[in-house]
């Protein structure tokens, strides 16, 4: 007899057909399952501890999943969905993982009606397209000015843990921080903002710093700790005695000549001091080492001066001065140095922070998050990011729709009444498509406490009699109403990812019919 002929080795486990597909729906809606029941303003939180004991309490999807410990590669797809819309918008991130796990679960029951999964596929993509115009559809054509923006950053909020700050005040400081660093074209560089955390005083503590906040103390104890109207220089080479680019060794043979080496090496460190004080600067920021001879010349000509400063925050402290950054010394001009209004180094927390407050038109902003615990700061920034994320999106994409699941509704409506032009069993996968989307008012719904049944069957009847309707939370009180009227809004661009990025998973995972891992 022919003998067996192996491909794969025999530690090589291999799954296909309906198991494999069974196994990777079963992932998919695990990871949906993980974070739905934080959705809305009324989700749950969920308490994380890692293998070293770390704790994290957070209802923020894209935090959860990036902590969990996930090996199971379709459920890792899911993870990366949560995390590429993180990365494009900012928030949204729950109600991606969901949808992509609905997505799964209704394509899993229309192939075990035997219906093809290219079918599906091809019926979801016919879906994507209805449910994008219906965005489109719901656009309110208010304009979008600092007012808008703050609703938007608001409502990314509402449910986050922020301490003792109101959502409201919070919000005015991310706008504020965004519309300072926009451009013309109202185009933001997210660089631009930084987000520093310190613990030690209330949430109502945080503010918005045009300039740069960080963990920085003088080069030297005896500088100044607080400088105004500073002329600031930016530099990127090291503040010492200059070396050779080769091994050179010199011989000495008498205490003369010592000491007129040593002199020479002095006087050169002298010089550093004498240069930047002789062209007015009161403030030096060096991204390489000022050895402490030179720091202390400088002390002595009155400059504060930092050593060692990440590139990332010499990049902001230029942006925020309109300093050029300096890799020599050699001919330096006013035209290269930066103004500050302030530049001062605090005491906040046992540590020494610095802020360093440009102009009014500074082009980078910093916001100080403060908070109690640990715990608060980190949820706070969390929030904040959120708040950053749509707030950019929203003022560049300049479209918004209105919140608390009225888009979702609208969806649904679209893309069940285009299922009656999709011909074949496709029609069935555009259906599975719109009910998958009704997962997302219905969870919001059974968050709030309401029977997520009840609920979508009126916000439904409100939709085709109003054309919008959503489930406005206000403290204690549930309503099922226009969320405009209430300042309910998202960025049109959160819900275009949301959708894009879950179907594109989904339909990606279900094209699967083999799962070959090795061992």
């Amino acid at each position: 007899m022919q003998q067996p002929l192996y491909v794969l080795t025999e530690s090589t486990q291999r799954t296909s057909g309906a198991d494999a597909r069974r196994s990777n729906v079963a992932a998919g809606r695990a990871v949906a399952a993980a974070v739905r029941t934080t959705l809305g303003p009324r989700g749950m939180d969920k308490l994380l501890v890692d293998s070293s004991g770390t704790v994290v309490v957070t209802n923020d999807g894209a935090t959860i999943l990036g902590e969990m410990d996930i090996e199971h590669p379709a459920a890792r797809m899911l993870v990366e969905v949560a995390e590429s819309q993180e990365a494009a918008v900012g928030d949204g991130t729950t109600t991606a993982a969901i949808l992509a796990g609905e997505l799964l679960a209704r394509a899993e029951d229309l192939l075990d009606d035997d219906i093809h999964a290219t079918a599906v596929v091809e019926g979801y993509h016919e879906a994507l397209r209805l449910a994008l115009d219906a965005v489109d559809g719901m656009r309110i054509d208010d304009e979008i000015d600092r007012e808008a923006l703050v609703t938007v950053a608001e409502s990314a909020m509402t449910g986050k843990g922020t301490g003792d700050i109101a959502t409201g005040v919070l919000a005015e400081i991310v706008v504020d921080a965004v519309l300072q660093v926009a451009d013309d074209d109202r185009r933001v560089d997210r660089d631009d903002i930084r987000v520093f955390t310190r613990t030690g005083a209330s949430a109502a503590a945080t503010e918005l710093v045009r300039g740069v906040v960080f963990e920085g103390e003088p080069a030297n104890d005896t500088m100044p700790r607080s400088v105004e109207d500073a002329t600031v220089a930016v530099l990127d080479t090291k503040l010492d005695v200059r070396s050779g680019e080769v091994d050179t060794e010199y011989t000495i043979t008498s205490v003369e000549q010592l000491d007129a080496a040593l002199s020479a090496e002095d006087a050169e460190r002298r010089g550093i001091a004498e240069t930047l004080s002789a062209a007015g600067v009161d403030v030096v920021v060096c991204s390489k080492k000022i050895s402490d001879p030179v720091a202390a010349y400088l002390a002595d000509v009155g400059i504060l001066a930092f050593s060692n400063v990440k590139g990332s925050e010499a990049r902001a402290f230029a942006r925020a001065t309109g300093a050029r950054r300096l890799g020599t010394l050699a001919g330096i001009e006013a035209g290269d140095l930066g103004a500050a209004a302030s530049v001062r180094v605090e005491r906040h927390g046992g540590d020494d922070v610095t802020f360093l407050e440009g102009s009014d038109d500074s082009r980078t902003v910093t916001l100080y998050v403060r908070g109690s615990t640990d715990h608060v700061v980190d949820e706070t920034e969390r929030a904040i990011d959120d708040a950053l994320g749509v707030t950019v999106a929203a003022s560049e994409d300049g479209e918004i729709v209105p919140g608390a699941g009225a888009v979702e509704i609208a969806i649904a409506d679209r893309v069940r009444s285009g299922a009656n032009a999709v011909t074949g069993r496709k029609a069935l996968a555009v259906e599975a498509f719109a009910d998958a989307v009704d997962a997302i008012p219905r969870t919001l719904a059974e968050n709030a406490g309401l029977d997520p049944i009840d609920a979508l069957v009126d916000l439904r009847a409100r939709h085709e009699r109003e054309g919008v309707a959503g489930i406005v939370i206000d403290g204690p009180s549930v309503e099922i109403t226009d969320p405009r009227d209430e300042h309910v809004v998202d960025p049109a661009a959160v819900k275009r990812e949301a959708l894009e990025s879950a179907t594109e998973a989904a339909t990606m995972i279900l094209r699967i019919d083999d799962v070959i891992a090795a061992n």
